[in-house]
């Protein structure tokens, strides 16, 4: 898949409709680059121009200002904003609750002004205007699907439509956890928890989180963020129901139902 980045747009004397804002777990994790690859399908198929930073992408800083480094926050931040200033971007479309938080939520203050949505609101987006038309939805017939709320996403921003209504456009039951919208519960790795130890305690939390994803009895656990794609595929496998109940990304069940991905439900 041949995907171009804002500097090859740029030396062409184009400008393409939205920067896609890969982010670390879409770039370096094994799974996450899955996600990565499904939204760019789609965004092919549709004709969409798009463009990446490519190895001028760096972290957003989300990790070291959670973690409490400020310092290396405004360090990447601002490394960041000047490539993409430098370019010109209007419109960010991300994969990551986490980036699109910070991006939209906090760059601001330090000069980087966008418009920026994660891909569940792009998605909704793109087929209420009739362009994402699903034809491939038989496979998901007498599934149950649950979906997981990103703390970034529902209760730091407020969205718990959008991804839902991309949901439904599936053949298949949406059930809903014991906890969720705006009192979801997190998938543990929030706030850089992800890439530190556990506090003491009795019970994991991606452990209590997917309990409550099994009590629904779906077939399909479908995440909008790829930390908590990580901890509750995880849970499913601390359960052994890694055959019974698997964890998606939205991006790639709606590539599924354009036929563009051969998942394995």
């Amino acid at each position: 898949m041949k995907i171009r980045t804002y500097a090859e747009y740029a030396a062409a004397g184009e400008t393409p409709e939205i920067l896609f804002w890969v982010g670390c777990a879409g770039s370096f994790d094994q799974r996450a680059q899955k996600v990565t690859r499904a939204f760019a399908k789609i965004l092919h198929h549709l004709n969409i121009k798009f463009a990446v930073l490519g190895t001028e992408e760096t972290c957003t800083g989300d990790p070291a200002k959670r973690a409490g480094n400020e310092f290396v926050f405004q360090m990447l931040a601002l490394q960041n904003i000047e490539v993409m200033n430098g370019y010109g971007v209007k419109k960010i479309v991300t994969t990551c609750p986490h980036c699109f938080n910070i991006l939209k939520n906090e760059y601001p203050s330090l000069g980087g002004n966008y418009e920026v949505l994660h891909h569940a609101t792009y998605l909704q987006q793109l087929i209420d205007e009739g362009r994402i038309k699903l034809t491939d939805t038989d496979r998901f017939k007498g599934k149950r699907i649950t979906y997981h709320d990103s703390c970034y996403l529902g209760r730091a921003n407020e969205i718990y439509e959008a991804p839902r209504r991309v949901l439904e456009e599936l053949d298949a039951a949406l059930v809903e956890m014991k906890s969720c919208r705006s009192r979801g519960l997190c998938c543990g790795a929030g706030g850089a928890q992800m890439f530190k130890e556990d506090e003491p305690g009795n019970k994991r939390i991606n452990i209590a989180r997917t309990e409550e994803a099994l009590e629904t009895q779906a077939n399909i656990i479908a995440a909008a963020c790829p930390f908590c794609n990580t901890m509750l595929t995880d849970g499913v496998k601390s359960f052994e129901k890694q055959d019974q109940v698997k964890v998606f990304d939205i991006a790639e069940l709606i590539a599924a139902g354009q036929g563009l991905e051969n998942i394995v439900l």
